[in-house]
């Protein structure tokens, strides 16, 4: 049963109306949606390859299209939405799921939207539906270590406008900044309010690091960051994000990108995803006595062996590899640590020292919640020209092998640093390190290496792994960094053609 208490602050128009939770709508729950609230359109959205929503609308005919369409979904050219789909075969089903229902909050006619999975031919769900691929390996993941794979994601973005002349920010020093100083906090927090209205679950949003000024133009970055949840959950919450955000900017003449770097010199923009195990409705990432788990150093000895290949999927295209530099608080080495947000994956704070820091700031009120379930782990490598379905699922993949790897502990034990890597006094430790990939070819040649590991229990299909190869392989990327280093109008002609990537 849905608590009042949940019901209460959820801002979910559609969870709201209907008075019960997302998971648990019917087809009869949307249909008495449309009719009570009067809505007049049906949209259906879902991911293609290129990791943007597509839409197809409905206008509301009569009572019986509306079961027709809810019940049967509609036919869909999957060659123009798929690369690896023949022309000669295309077709493919799309099926509205009614637990992502909610209402448009761009659409002028009132319109009810929902994403949609697919199906082929033969009313299977296609082996290379990009959502089918990370539901394939959660299932794999709960299959080998009796857990719950759960993620949570970080949206950075820049928002660029035309300088307004007054009260300038400092120079990549916009972390946390308020306005004046900050100039799109309104733009940020009601892009937050109407994400939360269709369902997202977010954790926080602020100001980030990155902001500078340009020929008259302001370039701001801003994060978003979510709250953990089911790995596919939180991948479709993502997805609809930045749509919102794109759509919002559009209505107020502002320019959003995603785009992993903008410009040379100044912070770049991540798609850090955090992960939790979940076992039984708790979170085992941490013991009750406050440390690391081992189950999370198996998966974080996963992710140190898959990293390379993580990259075909979480850094897709030449600019990602502008912000895989060091000293910029982006990796570039295979290692982890605590707290420490030059290394691959970062253990953050975890509430770990026992002390009520609560009762100490407010002297009547302590602390009623057991901090050991908010620990997570973050994944810093990857970007928004990621596929976020794909990239959850790599991990996804990374963290069922690590409870494959006989050595996974020895594994995290020797990847783990407590120091700053790129200090002269560690450039031995900084030696003993493996490398991310430093371009599309040598992310490719990695996958290609690392394949069996996806492809095993059928998560990714060999077509999806082939065509991710073949894409990042024509990129011949391998020396472009070099040779664009004295070349700026060149890389800015780059940064150009992938701006909206993701």
């Amino acid at each position: 049963m849905f608590s009042e208490k949940k019901l209460a602050m959820n801002r979910n128009h559609v969870v709201k109306a209907l008075r019960k939770p997302a998971s648990e709508f019917t087809r009869a729950d949307i249909i008495e949606y449309i009719s009570r609230e009067g809505i007049e359109m049906v949209n259906f959205m879902y991911p293609a390859a290129d990791g943007r929503l597509k839409t197809l609308n409905f206008v509301i005919n009569d009572l019986e299209y509306l079961e027709t369409i809810l019940s049967t979904g509609e036919r869909v050219d999957g060659s123009s939405l798929f690369p690896f789909i023949e022309a000669s075969r295309s077709d493919l089903y799309v099926i509205p799921r009614y637990s992502t229902a909610f209402r448009d909050p761009f659409a002028e006619i009132p319109t009810l939207s929902m994403l949609c999975s697919f199906f082929d031919k033969d009313g299977n769900p296609l082996d290379s539906d990009p959502r089918g691929v990370l539901q394939r390996a959660c299932r794999a993941f709960n299959k080998v270590s009796g857990m719950e794979f759960e993620c949570m994601g970080e949206l950075e973005f820049y928002i660029i406008a035309a300088d307004p002349g007054s009260f300038p920010a400092t120079d990549q020093k916009g972390y946390h900044e308020s306005a004046p100083f900050a100039k799109f906090n309104d733009f940020r927090t009601k892009a937050m309010y109407m994400i939360a209205s269709i369902g997202g679950q977010i954790k926080y949003g602020h100001s980030e690091v990155g902001n500078f000024t340009q020929k008259s133009m302001v370039y701001e970055q801003n994060e978003i960051e979510f709250l953990p949840a089911p790995a596919l959950e939180a991948a479709d919450q993502l997805m609809l994000a930045k749509w919102v955000i794109r759509n919002l900017a559009a209505k107020e003449n502002l320019n959003v990108t995603f785009a992993p770097k903008i410009t040379v010199g100044k912070a770049g923009s991540g798609f850090h995803i955090h992960m939790r195990l979940m076992k039984n409705g708790e979170n085992v990432t941490q013991t009750k006595d406050r440390k690391l788990s081992d189950d999370a150093k198996k998966v974080i000895a996963g992710l140190m062996t898959l990293a390379p290949a993580i990259t075909a999927f979480g850094n897709a295209n030449p600019t990602s590899y502008f912000r895989l530099v060091p000293h910029q608080e982006a990796p570039t080495n295979i290692c982890w640590g605590d707290r420490n947000r030059s290394v691959l994956v970062r253990v953050p704070l975890g509430w770990t020292s026992g002390k009520d820091m609560c009762v100490q700031t407010n002297p009547n009120s302590p602390c009623e919640i057991e901090t050991y379930g908010k620990q997570t782990f973050e994944m810093r490598s990857p970007d928004c020209s990621a596929n976020v379905y794909q990239l959850m699922a790599a991990l996804c993949v990374a963290a069922r092998v690590g409870f494959e790897m006989e050595n996974a502990l020895d594994v995290a034990n020797k990847t783990y640093v407590d120091v700053n890597i790129h200090a002269a006094e560690n450039a031995e430790k900084l030696a003993s390190l493996n490398t991310l990939p430093t371009c599309c070819v040598e992310s490719a040649e990695a996958l290609k290496s690392q394949r069996e590991y996806f492809e095993a229990f059928d998560v990714f299909a060999p077509t999806m792994i082939d065509e991710t190869i073949k894409r990042l392989s024509a990129f011949d990327d391998k020396h472009l960094a070099e040779f664009l280093k004295d070349n700026p109008e060149q890389m800015q002609m780059l940064v150009n053609e992938y701006l909206y990537c993701g």
